[in-house]
């Protein structure tokens, strides 16, 4: 295959478009950090609905992340794509609007449905319009919009947060009410820019090519892969493989799920889904804070620690997207998990010893950023390149749909437990679990899943069926 012909800026642009829905993903998970006190207060909410108001979103993520892949392999990637920008749109204006409560939960929910969706359908269509050379480095852009979506989530309710400082915004009294005496309206609200930005310019963009073909309209994606790839040769060639690989398939695509090469892909995908999560991901984005603040380190600037990981995770997935490529899924693990075990083992020591020894609270600070650097460089930029790389076309939708409802089953039990670990546990004991955890997930990368760089979906495809 020609790489000179290949129309990679093409290519660039659609990745572009569809890994803006991994901003939204970020936007709408951080921006309710802002908003918590505000809320809390306006509707005098107890610690339970102050939980609810936090996690209600997670119950739509885990039901849009059920229906997504079922949406897409029926519908296409495209149509799923568009179902999810809408939600995030419904859900920023509601929220902002929301007179009441109960309200402003159903909107919550909504914009998690949103979340889960685009969580599998963004990285699944860059993965299918990808050239193989560059296509790690195409699905990380949607994890680096993801990490983008946190900061800006933090910056815009920084400035929002000034801005109603001031008391006076030009406009009318419900200008004022959103922007000064109900600020948190705003910070959901802003949401909404992005949002149907991502609505109306995915309309412009073709279909998955290889969706098509398995959907028998392969005129329409000899014309979409003809654009990528300028050569009909190639273009022939690649029909042709996606067509013979789909007829040995069968035509029943729940019972492609169980034959025993890609019922085992499934198996391990879920399996590094889920334990990504115990490996302490988001519970160290979590509950960061509380952290910090048994550390000593509260008497700061809590938002510039909040941005200051936001910073460190944005500018290290930039430099896994540049090298995933170039060094392989597997060697980044490696690399990357080693990091983990080595800065949780030295936070859980902190914990341990650190006051007797003296150690000050930047220790824990330094350990913390290389903690987010290990893991933005290896887990969190590779395991949706793994995902949306690892399975048929004809059933990917439903496989992604599998490994990512593992990886929100997982988010929502570290989520729930990690208040129990630290009181039981003690903060060291928790963070030397986390450390224990990251073991499995290594071997099962070292021994289990085959590299996938440089090869196209058909040759990997074709690895775990031979299995």
């Amino acid at each position: 295959m020609s790489e000179i012909k290949q129309n990679i800026k093409y290519v660039i642009f659609l990745s572009v478009v569809a890994a803006l829905g991994g901003f939204l993903f970020g936007y709408d998970t951080a921006v309710i950090s802002g908003t918590i006190n505000q809320v809390s207060t306006l509707f005098s909410l107890d610690s339970i609905q102050t939980g609810w108001f936090v996690g209600c979103a997670l119950i739509g993520s885990i039901f849009g992340v059920s229906v997504g892949g079922v949406l897409s392999d029926k519908f296409g990637r495209k149509k799923t794509m568009i179902f999810s920008a809408f939600m995030f749109s419904v859900s920023a204006l509601g929220c902002a609007i929301s007179p009441t409560f109960n309200q402003l939960v159903v909107y919550r929910i909504i914009g998690g449905i949103g979340i889960g969706v685009v969580s599998i359908i963004s990285p699944m269509y860059i993965s299918e319009v990808s050239i193989p050379k560059y296509r790690g480095s195409l699905v990380s852009l949607y994890q680096l919009a993801v990490t983008v979506g946190f900061l800006g989530a933090y910056l815009v309710n920084f400035f929002l947060l000034n801005l109603s400082v001031s008391g006076y915004i030009p406009g009318s009294e419900m200008m004022t009410r959103i922007f000064v005496t109900d600020v948190w309206r705003a910070m959901f609200g802003a949401e909404a820019i992005p949002a149907l930005l991502f609505l109306l310019i995915i309309f412009p963009i073709p279909e998955s090519p290889r969706w098509l073909v398995i959907r028998n309209h392969e005129s329409k994606a000899e014309k979409i892969l003809l654009r990528i790839l300028r050569d009909k040769d190639d273009v022939r060639f690649q029909i042709d493989d996606i067509k013979s690989l789909s007829s040995r398939e069968g035509k029943s695509e729940w019972s492609l799920i169980f034959k025993p090469g890609i019922f085992r892909a499934i198996l391990i995908g879920a399996a590094i889904a889920i334990l990504g999560q115990f490996m302490g991901v988001n519970a160290v984005l979590y509950y960061g804070p509380e952290i910090f603040q048994k550390s000593g380190l509260s008497s700061g600037d809590s938002l510039f620690y909040q941005v200051l990981v936001g910073l460190v995770n944005t500018i290290t997935t930039i430099i896994a997207l540049i090298i995933i490529d170039k060094v392989g899924r597997k060697k980044l693990v490696y690399w990357g998990v080693s990091g983990m075990i080595i800065s949780l083992i030295a936070i859980g020591f902190y914990f341990m010893k650190g006051s007797q020894m003296g150690l000050s609270s930047v220790y824990l600070l330094i350990f913390f950023l290389f903690y987010i650097f290990a893991c933005a460089i290896s887990i969190c930029a590779v395991i949706w390149v793994l995902l949306s790389e690892m399975y048929p076309t004809k059933v990917r939708g439903v496989a992604m749909s599998i490994a990512g409802l593992s990886l929100w089953i997982g988010t929502y039990l570290i989520g729930q437990l990690t208040p129990w670990m630290l009181e039981h546990l003690k903060p060291q004991g928790t963070f030397f679990l986390f450390a224990l955890m990251c073991i499995p997930y290594m071997w099962i990368v070292w021994k289990k899943i085959p590299e996938t760089a440089g090869k196209s979906l058909e040759e990997i495809e074709r690895i775990w069926i031979k299995e």
